[in-house]
């Protein structure tokens, strides 16, 4: 009982100093490639690069202590990042103060679901997320999370359209327009750093050695160059006028937000006055009071992003006297001026303009400060609103990234031989992601390159992913410093190279190989995905319900064979063996449960096999492939035993399974068909039948001429 609490006491068992230089390695090994790797997804979750080492820092060791697996790694991963910008960004805008307390208090959603489900045994859930669905949405996920990082790459800032596709047509046009060169040469350098070390020795940490590369020629080179200077500093005609403009129209929209929460506020008290008494007249104008400012807010953001895109399309150069730069658009540069020769972008985001102290970039972007020290421990607020809008939204981040973890961790203990839980890893999964909400974590899972890093490594226990979390706490007590130059580029590309592993092409073939509709359902998932992006929870939505319209419908329409002789002697499907049956006798085959939703298919199918066989005496119901029955599959069954016998023909069932008996014997179906009637197999039932078909009539003994079921007589 002590080890289901805690199982990680197992851990000890035979656990010697040997065993712990091993994991210590492993651990190692992990943090080498968790850190670079964690302020990537960070960045790709919409929040600052330092929160992934927040969300490196408690997971992995409580899904360790607590989870079945022993080399599963948990932390930051893309899919579950991008669907939690993904599902955010509704709410905030990223990097705010507020979208990060929102990634937080996801992260405690998602965790208290997973828990849910563990301490329910309820880890079976996760079968709703059929494989053609999964493998559609990953692909699509691939594709979005590698082409999202693309802005970085160029080193371009455009605003995020309503469709991804629509942000990326921005993004091309934002290159086509200028890329910022040195930024794209540290991103391929990058990929080919990590490529060709990964050809050399896959144990070489290649994300850590392309990070600690770049890192030292971004800072010897001076990659990054951001000036402050004021608005004056800046030769552009009607500049200050747009600023201005920004900043006013900004101030408009915070005040029209408050306004809209206050008047959301008024509506949600209105609605609890209102209950069970329809909608008042006071209600129905503070809800269209909210309409209107949200409309205007509209108005006023698509304003604002006009004035940002026409801001960071301006381009100057520089001309710097005793550290006092004045800047000129390059196209309006004064006769007899020297300047520095470099590209300077005003960087805008969507706050207000400081005019006292501007941004103007004239080198790439990089990582920047990073606070030392732990992250602060709080617990998030969560209040019942909140946990039931993001409650939909950690129901898929929770089952999707449970199944990407329980995936690896079968994976891995088909290798190692270990005993999997999966009840146990949603425990584990559950608690990780609540304990790291708790230190200012986001939403985390298991990761597939990282497990593979620790399996390979030659991880023991889960002791090397306490080493793992223990590498990553003395890199934010000490090593932060050192990641300041760090440039964003080379996280874009941390993130495509890792990403690149998750298309699957072949997935779409061998669905569609097995099942043409589980196909269709991949290929569905996958553009509806695609589509919809960046909400990706219509992609899973759609493929699921697709799924359960095809089970439903197969569910309804279950096989209802015709069955005959085959030349090895056993009874098989006529139709799809071609095989030639008896005029006389059908032996009928049902494939799956007898229940409400198809009782009746057996009699409508029944009923063809009759209306094909003028000269039927005999039916046979081979019951092998009956399962389950509920009332209404027993109905269908007394009414067709009815209408069969009152048509003047025979009925007899076989191989009926003990739990399909004992509903039989309850409602005294039993007795109404016969015990006489009721055969343990078929081979019994067809030489009895034979016989009972032909006593008595003028029919030939042995059966009609070349009959292929006589061979079931016995020897004379």
């Amino acid at each position: 009982m002590i080890t289901k609490v805690f199982p990680f006491l197992t851990w000890f068992k035979d656990y010697n100093v040997g065993k712990f230089k091993t994991d210590f390695l492993a651990g190692l090994t992990v943090a080498l490639v968790l850190i670079p790797q964690s302020m990537a997804y960070a960045q790709l979750a919409g929040l600052p690069a330092y929160y992934g080492l927040y969300a490196a820092f408690l997971p992995p060791m409580i899904a360790a202590l607590f989870g079945s697996s022993r080399q599963l790694a948990t932390g930051p991963v893309a899919v579950v990042s991008l669907m939690s910008a993904a599902s955010l960004e509704p709410l905030a805008t990223a990097g705010s103060t507020e979208f990060i307390a929102y990634s937080i208090v996801l992260a405690l959603t998602v965790g208290i679901f997973q828990l849910s489900l563990g301490v329910l045994r309820l880890g079976l859930v996760v079968n709703f997320l059929s494989h053609p669905v999964v493998n559609g949405f990953t692909n699509a996920a691939a594709i979005i999370i590698a082409s999202s990082q693309f802005s970085k790459f160029f080193g371009v800032y455009v605003d995020s359209a309503t469709h991804h596709y629509e942000t990326m047509i921005r993004v091309f046009n934002a290159a086509i327009d200028y890329t910022h060169l040195p930024t794209l040469i540290y991103g391929i350098v990058a990929v080919v750093i990590m490529v060709t070390l990964r050809k050399i020795n896959p144990r070489i940490p290649n994300v850590l050695v392309a990070v600690a590369l770049t890192t030292i020629v971004s800072y010897f080179t001076g990659f990054y160059d951001d000036k402050k200077v004021a608005v004056t500093a800046i030769q552009s005609p009607g500049v200050e006028e747009q600023m201005v403009e920004f900043n006013h129209i900004s101030d408009t929209i915070k005040e029209l937000a408050e306004e809209r929460k206050a008047m959301g506020l008024k509506v949600d008290e209105e609605l609890k006055n209102q209950q069970g008494h329809g909608k008042s007249i006071d209600l129905i104008k503070l809800q269209s009071e909210v309409a209107i400012l949200s409309t205007e807010i509209e108005e006023q953001k698509h304003h604002a992003a006009t004035i940002r895109q026409a801001l960071r399309d301006m381009k100057f150069e520089a001309v710097n006297k005793n550290d006092q730069y004045t800047f000129y658009p390059r196209s309006q540069i004064p006769d007899g001026i020297q300047t520095d020769g470099k590209t300077w972008r005003i960087k805008v985001g969507n706050n207000p303009l400081k005019l006292e102290s501007i941004t103007m970039m004239g080198g790439g972007a990089v990582v920047g400060d990073i606070p030392k020290g732990l992250p602060p421990f709080t617990i998030p607020e969560l209040s019942g609103k909140t946990f039931f809008k993001l409650l939909p939204t950690a129901v898929i981040i929770s089952l999707l990234g449970f199944m990407e973890a329980i995936a690896i961790a079968k994976a891995m203990a088909a290798k190692t031989g270990q005993k999997l839980d999966p009840n146990q890893e949603l425990i584990g999964q559950g608690l990780a992601n609540i304990c790291g909400s708790i230190g200012s974590s986001y939403a985390v899972s298991g990761s597939f390159s990282r497990s593979a890093v620790n399996l390979q490594a030659g991880a023991i226990s889960g002791i090397s992913s306490v080493v793992t979390s223990l590498m990553v706490v003395i890199t934010l007590l000490f090593f932060t410093p050192l990641l300041y130059h760090l440039p964003q580029a080379v996280l874009a590309a941390v993130i495509m190279m890792a990403v690149i592993g998750l298309i699957n092409v072949k997935g779409f073939i061998h669905a569609w190989k097995a099942q043409w509709y589980d196909g269709a359902i991949s290929i569905l998932s996958f553009l509806i995905t695609l589509y919809f992006a960046p909400h990706l929870d219509k992609g899973i939505m759609v493929g699921v319900a697709l799924s359960m319209t095809v089970f439903l419908y197969k569910s309804m329409r279950p096989v209802v064979a015709s069955l005959s002789m085959h030349e090895d002697k056993v009874l098989k499907c006529s139709e799809h063996y071609r095989l030639k049956g008896c005029q006389h006798i059908s032996v009928v085959r049902f494939d799956g449960a007898l229940f409400f939703a198809n009782a009746s298919y057996l009699d409508e199918q029944v009923a063809k096999f009759r209306d094909d066989q003028p000269d039927l005496r005999y039916i046979l119901l081979d019951a092998r492939g009956i399962n389950d029955m509920d009332a209404s599959g027993e109905e269908a069954l007394e009414m067709l035993v009815k209408r069969v016998r009152s048509a003047g023909l025979g009925f007899a069932i076989c191989g009926v399974k003990g739990q399909i008996l004992n509903v039989m014997e309850r409602t005294g179906l039993y007795n109404k068909i016969g015990e006489e009637h009721i055969y343990a197999d078929s081979k019994t039932a067809v030489a009895d039948i034979i016989k009972r078909v032909h006593t008595g009539t003028d029919l030939p003994k042995a059966g009609c001429s070349g009959c292929p079921l006589t061979q079931y007589l016995p020897a004379d």
